[in-house]
């Protein structure tokens, strides 16, 4: 596997039902499906230069525990880069589970509102491998699978885990996720500059201008960027955002 570039393109296989989907803006009855083959998907994009992934069970976000385990399994094992796993990862058994399987990271999201001192222990535990999701709404953390809006600012709950050694930060914006409007990098390159912790951009990429402008701004500390509609719908070709991220 090459080295880790200065700046990640991860592509998302987003699961419902087990088929791959895309949602808009976080909401389960708004979502086109792309295709019932995860892993044949997953293997598509590492044809086409990927060495990253980021996986998210939207059942499990809901459902607060894994629901697509079979089709998760089936992309770790096609897949021969790197899984990023977010989707109802709540409890140490869980987070275990998935580094057993194969999963390189795993992204915790409602439970770093809710139960902040077991993102801790996790990233004390499994060092590197922990990203602590930062869901926004009009600027404050939205939690259960973006259905619940909550009165903590992004920036608030971004630096509760400063000295807790968490991998990255993955920052979206709900109100651009799936639309194709553009990534908010104003709240990404602010956010990446009031904390010490890289921050992954998602929500919104709608072509490979997104990607370059916050490919220059893989020096204020974002790490790298998340899309997926914009790849399915063709809007964005996986090869060219690879060669822009790896020139950053």
């Amino acid at each position: 596997m090459s080295e880790i570039p200065p700046f990640i393109v991860f592509p998302a296989i987003d699961l419902k039902g087990g088929q791959v989907v895309r949602l808009a803006e976080g909401d389960m009855d708004r979502a086109t499906v792309y295709g019932d083959d995860p892993a044949a998907q997953a293997l598509i994009w590492a044809e086409q230069g990927s060495d990253f992934l980021h996986v998210v069970d939207l059942d499990g976000s809901f459902a607060g525990h894994a629901v697509n385990g079979a089709a998760i399994a089936s992309i770790v094992q096609a897949f021969p880069g790197h899984v990023q796993l977010g989707g109802g990862i709540r409890d140490p058994q869980a987070v275990q589970g998935w580094f057993a399987l194969g999963v390189s990271r795993v992204v915790i999201g409602t439970a770093a509102l809710k139960n902040p001192q077991f993102v801790k222990d996790m990233a004390a535990e499994y060092p590197g491998g922990i990203v602590v999701a930062v869901d926004a709404r009009d600027g404050m953390i939205a939690t259960d699978g973006w259905a619940e809006k909550s009165d903590m600012p992004v920036v608030d709950l971004a630096r509760r885990f400063e000295d807790a050694g968490v991998a990255s930060l993955l920052f979206t914006d709900v109100g651009r996720d799936g639309l194709l409007k553009g990534v908010n990098i104003d709240a990404t390159v602010e956010l990446a500059r009031a904390v010490d912790i890289p921050v992954i951009a998602s929500g919104g990429v709608a072509d490979i201008s997104d990607i370059r402008v916050l490919s220059l701004h893989a020096g204020d500390g974002i790490e790298g960027v998340v899309t997926g509609r914009a790849l399915y719908d063709g809007r964005l070709d996986l090869r060219a955002a690879i060669a822009v991220a790896n020139a950053a």
